[in-house]
């Protein structure tokens, strides 16, 4: 039976994801709200992006030297492993998570209102095709910025590990400069901006479909809301390890 509603649910938003990508009505109005939606949505996460990833950068550096790194390691290990982790998951897989919480609610919450108080209604009476108007700059707009918040998250991340550096003393700037350069593959870089990308689709898309499908008033949207975040964090996860698999 709860295979049954999933299955019933996973439709749905199919049905609604074929509405959402069909060619704009007004490509001038949707270049407005492309350009809106990217503000709103990435340009305004890019503070709690690098606020987080400063201090969880200076953080793996800080537990690496002090409970990892042993007088057998070289010296460079910790900055190494801070790089490696920072690229690799945080700025891809974490970050999206963080974002899927502020992200994926605000939209969740936004469509479900204009649901419940029916000006979802009053478009589609008005003859425009509600669901490529409200859900697709939402979708384009976090996919477009998202490439630069998962460059921004790894930057900040090795900029907070060399303020452990500078001004904590936990490591010397050399060995960190020799572990951030050693051995570096670019592909990793490329694969954590292709999971920042598929990761953004999902917390879009989802959430957008979380909010637009609300019935009722506005308990329901709070449900739906919190729904979108659960979900979203959920499909992160599970599309992590594959994503990681096929990408490595």
């Amino acid at each position: 039976m709860l295979i049954f509603k999933w299955l019933k649910t996973f439709g749905k938003y199919l049905m609604l994801m074929g509405r959402t990508f069909s060619r704009p009505e007004r490509m001038r109005m949707f270049l407005k709200r492309y350009v809106k939606e990217m503000s709103q949505l990435g340009v305004d996460s890019i503070g709690i992006v690098l606020l987080i990833s400063f201090f969880i950068g200076a953080v793996i550096c800080i537990q690496i030297k002090l409970n990892v790194q042993s007088p057998w390691m070289p010296h460079w290990v910790s900055g190494y492993v801070t790089r490696e982790i920072m690229l690799l998951e945080f700025s891809s897989s974490i970050m999206c998570l963080i974002l899927s919480g502020k992200v994926g609610s605000n939209i969740a919450s936004e469509l479900g209102t204009m649901r419940v108080t029916q000006q979802i209604d009053a478009l589609e009476i008005m003859g425009i095709n509600s669901a490529s108007y409200l859900i697709l700059p939402k979708t384009l707009g976090l996919i477009t910025i998202m490439p630069f918040l998962v460059i921004f998250s790894a930057a900040t991340g090795i900029v907070g590990a060399y303020a452990t550096a500078y001004l904590g003393h936990i490591i010397t700037p050399t060995d960190l400069t020799a572990g951030i350069q050693h051995d570096f593959n670019p592909w990793f870089m490329w694969m954590s901006i292709i999971k920042g990308i598929f990761f953004a689709f999902i917390i879009s898309t989802v959430s957008s479909y979380m909010g637009y499908t609300v019935k009722g008033g506005s308990v329901e949207v709070g449900k739906a809301s919190t729904d979108a975040v659960v979900s979203s964090s959920v499909l992160i996860l599970f599309s992590d390890v594959f994503l990681t698999q096929m990408l490595s």
